[in-house]
């Protein structure tokens, strides 16, 4: 509840820097769409451009928060802005935990991609151009949901039926993400403990990384040359970076997949903490934004 609490407040207040830094804004919204019974857990925005007649290209994004905290309303306002450049742009809410442990958000984000495909005249997105996004845990749970699309031998280990097939996905971006859970146990100091908590609460139990869980959650360990294309992104000052983001990326470029990397040197000043990239007041971030855009213009141009 701790970690919960500091992440809540940390959140509001980057939701407040996004708004100050958004443009003027001509877009529609659809918000708290239930995309699964019995739960006030789960439920979608939808953001489109006020203009926009025909089904969009759709960035799906999986919010952060350590598994524990956080929700769609944290990525609204940056959603908002990816709308107003002429995509559709949804943000996913799912059961935190310890309220509910592995795989119960990760079934439950299938599920919403199931929604998303099977309402996707009503919702007004292309449900073959999918772009899958996320930050800090939702990057882990964005790549996660990839790897079940495009790796059979996973999805077999995981048990759950892909919503989606591989020609659905345009691309996946990875913001400050974790994808290796072996190199999160070896961490030591405070800030490991609150993550190390953290996925003790999400997993419902301490012994994560020898567990069906931590394996499963690795996706690095996972990713095939079928992955899709995918942007990735982590500040300098973030430790993640070092030990998720960077060796994801080359294990991604390893395997064959087209990868568009957004890294700074060590040295790179001001040092860019985890999230980086919401805190728009920086110079950085408004670039991260605007390469961001590039990115989705090209990959789904390519697939009309």
């Amino acid at each position: 509840m701790l970690i919960r609490w500091t992440f809540e407040d940390d959140g509001a207040a980057t939701v407040a820097e996004m708004e100050r830094n958004q443009p003027k804004l001509d877009i529609e919204s659809k918000r708290n769409i239930a995309y699964a019974p019995d739960s006030e857990d789960t439920r979608l925005d939808v953001f489109r451009p006020a203009s926009a007649t025909d089904p969009l290209p759709v960035v799906v994004w999986i919010h952060g928060g350590a598994w524990v905290s956080g929700s769609k309303d944290n990525v609204a306002p940056y959603l908002e802005m990816v709308a107003n450049e002429g995509y559709a742009a949804i943000g996913v809410d799912y059961t935190l935990g310890p309220e509910a442990t592995y795989p119960t958000a990760f079934e439950q984000l299938n599920t919403a991609l199931e929604y998303i495909d099977d309402h996707a005249d009503e919702l007004g997105v292309d449900p073959d151009r999918i772009i899958l996004a996320g930050d800090s845990a939702g990057s882990q749970l964005a790549s996660q949901l990839a790897v079940l699309v495009t790796n059979p031998h996973y999805a077999h280990f995981t048990g759950i039926e892909p919503a989606l097939s591989p020609d659905q996905l345009d691309a996946v971006i990875l913001y400050c993400g974790i994808y290796d859970l072996d190199a999160m146990a070896e961490l030591t100091g405070i800030e490991s403990w609150g993550l190390k908590t953290a996925l003790w609460a999400y997993t419902g139990t301490k012994e994560w990384s020898q567990l069906a869980s931590g394996s499963l959650m690795s996706t690095q360990n996972w990713v095939t040359e079928d992955f899709p294309e995918t942007f990735i992104s982590g500040g300098n000052g973030d430790a993640l970076t070092w030990i998720q983001s960077l060796p994801m990326s080359q294990t991604l470029r390893d395997e064959g997949v087209s990868v568009t990397e957004l890294f700074y040197q060590a040295d790179h000043q001001p040092a860019l903490p985890h999230e980086y990239q919401f805190h728009l007041d920086l110079a950085d971030a408004r670039n991260a934004f605007d390469k961001t855009l590039g990115f989705l213009q090209r990959v789904t141009a390519e697939s009309t």
